[in-house]
């Protein structure tokens, strides 16, 4: 069955213009296209059932935009989604009015400001939002800061804590909101202590907290001053840790231990701490057991470890306790998550023996 005479002509002419992006209410039965001079509507007058009316109508669109009539093909959904669309018909995946075809382009690795700006007009959805906000060239144009903003205003809708942390690491990247709406997130937190997890994600030296740095006299910073430029890491990191924003840091990551949501919060806060002092582990996450890594850190033999101690032995506890932070992850937390799959308050008093010693080194750090 083909469609419409009236349908059919007001398709022709559309295409013939050549639109931008074509999206499909489906629910109203509405067709849409965006093109330079703004936006044009065609009210579909289906001969049929909707849902067959609707096929028909994209494997129209298909049939002029890619020769064929075969449409967007949504098997390849997993494929598409890991980024895997050609970047060279991006912009034809917009004509097809198919949502997948549409995903399949916020997820492609040649994704600029321009085909942000048709994607997003094609459908607005918080899933798009975030995978979008991942493009440098995106966070860099124009789209950025409009994606940033939607993510915010859509924070009271959401449900998951690791799509609410999702949505405040890439919205807090530099340049997308201003300092005011920054400041007003920071205050959310107190009653949504999971936002503080998305802020150390995204800007962990730039936290909107005044904490007092950690007193060192004269000659140690200049010691340990001395080391770092020369390229020592544990010298680096324990400058950076005693800085206003390092006890900043630990500070809030303090908060976040004290009622994580669910199991992918605390792996995800663990990934955060680890990654904050990845400059002492170079190989990465070691993947080792709360037991083995106090272990390994007890007979610690590391040629910059023990030039920070040469100049300065009283530090050597606050340097093992950095070395041991930086090496947690989920295989400190494996022994518990591989039991249950508890979250609340049940996982958090089953993770408090391997808590506490976290909390400990942190406190040790703390001025």
């Amino acid at each position: 069955m083909d469609l419409s005479h009236e349908d059919a002509l007001r398709l022709n002419v559309l295409l013939a213009n050549k639109p931008q992006a074509i999206r499909i209410d489906e629910s109203s039965m509405t067709l849409y296209g965006l093109s330079e001079k703004g936006e044009a509507k065609i009210s579909l007058n289906p001969n049929c059932r909707d849902d067959l009316y609707l096929r028909k109508v994209r494997e129209m669109l298909s049939g002029h935009v890619q020769g064929s009539p075969g449409g967007y093909p949504i098997y390849l959904k997993r494929w598409s989604r890991m980024g895997q669309t050609r970047d060279e018909n991006l912009d034809q995946l917009l004509l097809l009015g198919e949502p997948e075809a549409v995903v399949a382009v916020t997820c492609a690795s040649g994704l600029n400001d321009e085909l942000a700006r048709r994607a997003w007009w094609t459908q607005q959805d918080p899933d798009n939002a975030r995978r979008m906000l991942n493009v440098p060239a995106v966070v860099e144009g124009k789209m950025g800061p409009e994606l940033a903003r939607f993510l915010i205003d859509y924070l009271p809708f959401e449900t998951e804590p690791m799509l609410i942390v999702e949505s405040l690491r890439l919205s807090l990247q530099p340049g997308l909101i201003p300092d005011q709406l920054r400041a007003d997130l920071w205050k959310r937190c107190l009653r949504k202590p999971s936002y503080y997890l998305g802020f150390l994600a995204s800007t962990p030296d730039e936290l909107p907290e005044n904490v007092a740095a950690r007193q060192l006299d004269e000659l140690e910073i200049a010691g340990f001053k001395g080391l770092a430029e020369a390229g020592n890491p544990f010298a680096g990191q324990w400058l950076r840790i005693c800085s206003s924003q390092g006890q900043a840091f630990l500070a809030t990551v303090l908060r976040v231990m004290e009622k994580p949501a669910n199991q992918d919060v605390v792996s995800l806060l663990l990934d955060v701490l680890r990654g904050y002092l990845s400059p002492l582990r170079p190989a990465g996450d070691p993947d080792l057991d709360l037991e083995t890594l106090t272990t390994e850190v007890v007979v610690l033999d590391d040629p910059a470890f023990e030039a920070c101690l040469a100049l300065f032995p009283a530090r050597e506890a606050a340097l093992r306790s950095l070395y041991l932070l930086s090496g947690v992850g989920y295989g400190i937390v494996r022994p518990v998550f591989s039991r249950t799959d508890a979250i609340g308050s049940l996982m958090r008093s089953r993770l408090a023996p391997v808590f506490e010693v976290l909390r400990s080194h942190i406190l040790s750090l703390q001025g």
